[in-house]
């Protein structure tokens, strides 16, 4: 089994005795029930880590740890982010969840204009932060050092804008009135940005779907099935990332 990663504000870049404690140290000691000459890896979800063998514990919440010299995981290339419109319950964190699993690097909660959710004021807040949230308690739970940033919710223009300026864009859209190429054949940058847009469970409004073309997407499906807007996300991503070798 891989050593469990907890998060840390900071690390010292030569290593040494480590004192784990709060709500990290406590889920360590307590829950994890981890013990001396065990394996931890610490990590400020940037990208920097260490890993460390647990010495010691004091208490019900500090984990003692002797951790090697810290080092940097490097960014990933193509970079993958999701925009991805807002779905009703708590599909959105399970969509960040796998998301999140499957190694995107980048989400982006997106108010489009069927979206039946709407994030406005404390709520919008609120949502927003259990998002962020979800992505980092998934980031450990798949072992990432470098979590995937959840941005602010972004407007129909604001995604065009993010459009712009990828190397690759694509709107999964499943209007077969329009229809779309397959992503299974689309030519994919080595490096660069990858933006896939998913959805709402409506569909993408026609306006949308225009000012996105224009902005350089193509429209793009998986397949002959419709998948909801909570899936069609993770779905995508792992099909990119087998396809650029970041699964290799």
């Amino acid at each position: 089994m891989t050593a469990p990663v907890f998060v840390v504000d900071r690390l010292d870049a030569h290593g040494g005795p480590f004192v784990l404690d709060g709500p990290e140290g406590r889920h360590a000691v307590s829950v994890k029930r981890l013990e001396p000459g065990e394996e931890v890896v610490l990590t400020d979800g940037a990208g920097r880590h260490a890993t460390g063998e647990v010495t010691g514990t004091e208490g019900k919440d500090r984990l003692l740890v002797r951790l090697a010299p810290v080092t940097e995981e490097p960014e990933p290339s193509p970079r993958i982010t999701v925009v991805q419109a807002l779905p009703k319950g708590d599909r959105g964190e399970l969509a960040v969840e796998m998301m999140t699993e499957v190694g995107v690097d980048a989400i982006v909660p997106w108010q489009a204009a069927r979206c039946i959710t709407q994030w406005r004021g404390e709520r919008g807040t609120k949502a927003l932060g259990k998002w962020r949230g979800t992505a980092r308690e998934a980031g450990k739970q798949s072992r990432r050092v470098r979590f995937p940033r959840v941005a602010d919710a972004a407007s129909t223009k604001q995604v065009a804008a993010l459009l712009t300026d990828a190397d690759f864009a694509a709107v999964l859209h499943s209007d077969f009135d329009h229809p779309g190429a397959p992503l299974a054949t689309a030519e994919l940058p080595a490096e660069g940005d990858i933006v896939l847009v998913v959805g709402p469970e409506g569909g993408v409004a026609a306006d949308e779907l225009a000012l996105f073309l224009e902005a350089g997407a193509g429209a793009y499906v998986l397949g002959r099935s419709v998948l909801r807007t909570s899936t069609a996300g993770t779905a995508a991503a792992a099909l990119v990332l087998g396809r650029t070798g970041r699964w290799s």
